[in-house]
């Protein structure tokens, strides 16, 4: 791929509307953030992400939010990012951290389940 079509590519995806969940990734396509966030949205929650290091920290952090999901009953598989480059899209630094649509809204902080209830609940789901 040269870089003229890699940038056009990357110019194409900033002029598709936004998707009906919101999460910022085209409208019938998706983004490398998002991975496959806007294929099944269900609740209201297209994906949950854990941005970590592989520490033990984070490893918890990935274990009670897969926890908090399954006791509100929500159909969203959580997915665990370690690839540090990944990390930096979302402009974390500190971990973990937990991404709701595509949006941080924790980290540096290890959430207990019921904390990740908590915000999830805050946050409208």
């Amino acid at each position: 791929m040269s870089l003229f079509h890699f940038g056009k590519k990357k110019e194409e995806e900033k002029k598709a509307p936004a998707c009906a969940c919101n999460c910022g990734c085209p409208s019938g396509e998706v983004s490398e953030i998002t991975s496959d966030c806007c294929s099944e949205a269900k609740d209201g929650i297209c994906c949950i992400k854990v941005l970590g290091a592989g520490c033990k920290s984070c490893h918890e952090q990935y274990e009670y939010a897969k926890e908090a999901v399954n006791t509100m009953g929500l159909s969203v598989e959580v997915e665990y990012i370690t690839d540090m480059q990944k990390v930096m899209e979302y402009g974390v630094m500190s971990m973990p951290a937990l991404v709701v649509n595509e949006k941080v809204v924790s980290m540096g902080k290890v959430l207990k389940a019921s904390e990740v209830e908590k915000l999830l609940r805050k946050l409208g789901f």
